[in-house]
């Protein structure tokens, strides 16, 4: 003879409906332990050796050459204007070729083609100058 304890269930094949909960523990504890094992590694530091203080300033001033580009997109050497491509060249690359290379400040005009402007600076750091800076950026500012 048969007894029913609990629910009124005629069925004995019930299954178990809690969710096996062993694998997700050990699997927890597997992470732990890596986690504990690699901390330590990540930790370690590099000695480095920096420098103590402040430089002081530079008591030279440093050669500038200023290149203006017009509204007209006409160029200008230190306020010589240039007339043809070559001349702008010959200037970089004599510019270039000092052992104290000058620094390069070109001013373009706010009307002045982008065209213009790009090729210039193009044409500066395929001849060699490394030291270029575009200035009087004020007048791009908005409402002036």
């Amino acid at each position: 003879m048969g007894m029913n304890v609990g629910a009124e269930s005629t069925t004995e094949d019930e299954g178990i409906v809690d969710i096996n909960t062993t694998p997700l523990i050990d699997v927890m504890l597997v992470l732990l332990i890596m986690l504990i094992i690699t901390i330590p590694l990540q930790t370690h530091s590099v000695a480095l050796d920096l420098p103590q203080g402040n430089p002081p300033p530079s008591t030279e001033v440093p050669k500038v050459v200023t290149v203006a580009i017009d509204f007209d997109n006409s160029i200008s050497w230190n306020g010589e204007p240039i007339t043809d491509e070559g001349s702008l060249q010959a200037h970089f690359v004599a510019a270039a070729a000092q052992p104290d290379q000058p620094e390069m400040h070109i001013h373009p005009n706010r009307l002045a083609d982008y065209k213009t402007v790009a090729h210039v600076l193009a044409d500066a750091q395929r001849l060699g100058m490394t030291k270029l800076g575009i200035v009087g950026q004020d007048q791009f500012m908005e409402g002036q």
